[in-house]
């Protein structure tokens, strides 16, 4: 490997790159988004935003940009990346794929999930590598004020990625016969677990469905959050999972009901997962995600950089035409596809 790390830039795009002044620490960050939610989607400049500034508090040389470079390391979000930009024969793309589609043309893919579907099928044609994300931004823990009470359970998340059964009036009513309060936590108050005695996340209780390129982030924010978890049987969760103390794993709506019915009346239950999340707590903050990144950086990516660079004519030609016939056939099969469903 070389002496010297190559320029490492994190790119918005200049028609996404958000207006008025960015936040210069991770700290800011949190108020920053907390300001412009309704106007951006937080995912996209989570991962790159709020990445390059954990990166650079770090110490790491890196850049934020708005154009792309001839050479260099470029890291950015699926969503920031069209379809057709191809990598020049000194320029390494890291695509943060996360729930997405790869993209076609970059060399390296970030997932959040370890069994991501898309790269576990091809292994060899999708440089995939999981990467942590980071936690939830200015999180507030359950306060402590609140003692052994047990009478609220929330959601924090997009409704549509709750399951249906948990949306009904007769799940409110069921927990309110048990005397707790539901709630779909708004975007504006997920960092804020102060009042909460434990959550309920799943996006479906069927059984083919694990979820396989989401991360495990409701669960490590419950951990920092000092509240029990009870989650549906998603990929992420498991692939985290010590002990049964890490959370309570359900498969229908009765489940969760009996759950939280079981929580409420066993108070040393509680208090041992509370615990125990604590302890865990330890071992994924984003002090270790920042190490994870340099790691990344250092063992995959600038050695991927100098690989690239090294290669010949030829041999990047063939990289970018194997990519470009998997593009046509991908998208022909997307049309076929719609054709069918008559779209």
């Amino acid at each position: 490997m070389k002496d010297s790390l190559p320029s490492i830039y994190f790119y918005i795009p200049k028609n996404q790159w958000p207006v008025g002044y960015l936040p210069q620490s991770p700290e800011q960050y949190g108020e920053w988004m907390s300001f412009w939610n309704s106007r951006y989607g937080r995912g996209k400049y989570d991962w790159t935003l709020q990445t390059y500034l954990y990166l650079t508090a770090d110490g790491l040389p890196c850049k934020l940009t708005d154009i792309m470079p001839d050479e260099g390391i470029v890291i950015s979000h699926r969503d920031f990346l069209s379809d057709n930009l191809q990598p020049l024969p000194k320029l390494l793309i890291i695509c943060i794929k996360v729930d997405r589609e790869p993209h076609p043309y970059a060399q390296l893919q970030i997932v959040q999930n370890n069994r991501d579907e898309m790269c576990a099928r091809s292994p060899n044609l999708w440089q995939s590598y999981p990467l942590k994300f980071w936690l939830q931004p200015r999180l507030i823990p359950r306060n402590s004020s609140r003692g052994d009470r047990f009478t609220n359970a929330a959601f924090f998340g997009v409704l549509d990625s709750l399951a249906p059964e948990l949306q009904t009036p007769s799940w409110k009513e069921k927990l309110s016969a048990l005397g707790l309060r539901w709630e779909v936590v708004g975007h504006d108050r997920w960092h804020d677990y102060s009042e909460v005695d434990a959550i309920v996340a799943v996006r479906s209780f069927q059984v083919d469905r694990t979820f396989d390129s989401k991360p495990p982030s409701k669960l490590i924010n419950a951990w920092h959050a000092g509240i029990p978890a009870i989650l549906g049987r998603e990929s992420a969760y498991q692939n985290e999972r010590k002990s049964e103390l890490d959370y309570i794993e359900i498969a229908d709506a009765d489940e969760a009901i009996a759950a939280l019915n079981r929580l409420q009346n066993d108070r040393s239950l509680r208090l041992a997962m509370v615990e125990n999340g604590k302890i865990r707590a330890k071992e994924m903050g984003n002090s270790q995600i920042t190490l994870q990144w340099r790691h990344f950086l250092t063992n995959v990516a600038v050695p991927a950089y100098y690989s690239w660079c090294t290669a010949s004519v030829w041999q990047q030609q063939i990289f970018l035409k194997r990519r470009y016939l998997i593009l046509k056939v991908n998208r022909i099969q997307r049309r076929f596809n719609q054709i069918l469903s008559g779209q």
